[in-house]
């Protein structure tokens, strides 16, 4: 047996959790890492022993350094800059999920129906959408979101989610038409399958990997935009906090302070949303350069 028969079977011999470690890498599980942490810290923060993230102590002074008591120093109120990190968390994954999943439900499916019916549907539904994918959707965003105040979480989403609909439609569309006619879909159809069971159980498994990196991408994006909105005034209203809230904070003490104080409150939740967002992106860079090798073998 030759030196590289030897390897392949060595390989194939290895557990299937350990080839996937391997295939992924080491800086994939880090970045999944910390995304878990995030998420896990948004979902649990009212359980933590954290301060109150809208109101001050009353013992620290406004923009206190980083210390034991305050990891990353006070703004300018005296509340806790960890604690509203921790907060702001919440506040931005909510929105970024939420808007991904109001968009791949409504522009997911569509995007799957119009591939798969073509014809007049598909012309119909892929003209409306390219549409509005054209349109200055954030102009629209931010004229909404100015008319229709306060702004909360749920008017966000609705938002934000109901204009991620053309471009999520137009990427599905384009996953589900590769698969519309492989060999096991003509074969579905030929022993007279249904249009809706084809679409659940031949097309759909094959679009869900394109469609998950879709979403990680998405909320990547989502994260942004809800930082530009809070940095132009459009945000969550006060005093919820939340991340491009308190950048947005932090912008404005430039000129009020010197040296580390004069950046402090938008450099901890910027660092969060660098290293957040970084993650995210090699997270989906990694699932989409494994799905596209895989298509490549088919």
């Amino acid at each position: 047996m030759t030196n590289t028969e030897i390897t392949q079977d060595t390989e194939v011999k290895k557990p299937a959790a350990k080839r996937a470690r391997e295939s992924f890498g080491v800086v994939f599980w880090i970045a999944t890492g910390f995304v878990s942490l995030v998420v896990l810290v948004a979902l649990t923060c009212q359980w933590l022993p954290l301060a109150d993230p809208n109101l001050g102590d009353y013992t620290s002074p406004p923009m206190a350094l980083p210390s034991w008591q305050h990891w990353f120093g006070t703004d300018m109120l005296g509340r806790d800059t960890l604690s509203r990190v921790c907060y702001g968390a919440r506040i931005s994954i909510s929105v970024s999920f939420g808007t991904m999943i109001i968009g791949l439900l409504i522009g997911g499916a569509l995007g799957m129906i119009s591939a798969f019916r073509g014809g007049r549907t598909d012309l119909t539904l892929n003209s409306l959408m390219i549409v509005g994918v054209s349109y200055p959707s954030f102009v629209a965003v931010l004229v909404i979101l100015g008319l229709w105040q306060p702004v909360s979480i749920p008017k966000m989403i609705l938002v934000l989610g109901v204009f991620s609909v053309p471009l999520i439609f137009i990427l599905i569309r384009g996953a589900t038409l590769s698969y519309s006619t492989r060999e096991f879909v003509m074969a579905a159809k030929a022993l007279g399958a249904t249009n809706t069971r084809i679409l659940t159980k031949e097309v759909l498994p094959n679009v869900i990997p394109a469609a998950m990196t879709l979403f990680l991408l998405g909320i990547a994006n989502v994260v942004v935009l809800e930082g530009s909105l809070a940095f132009l005034g459009r945000g969550i209203a006060d005093p919820t906090a939340s991340w491009g809230k308190m950048i947005n904070d932090g912008s404005h003490q430039f000129q009020t302070y010197t040296g580390f104080q004069q950046f402090e409150l938008a450099f901890f939740p910027g660092m969060v949303v660098f290293l957040f967002l970084v993650s995210l992106f090699l997270i989906g860079d990694k699932l989409r350069a494994r799905f596209d090798a895989t298509e490549g073998r088919l």
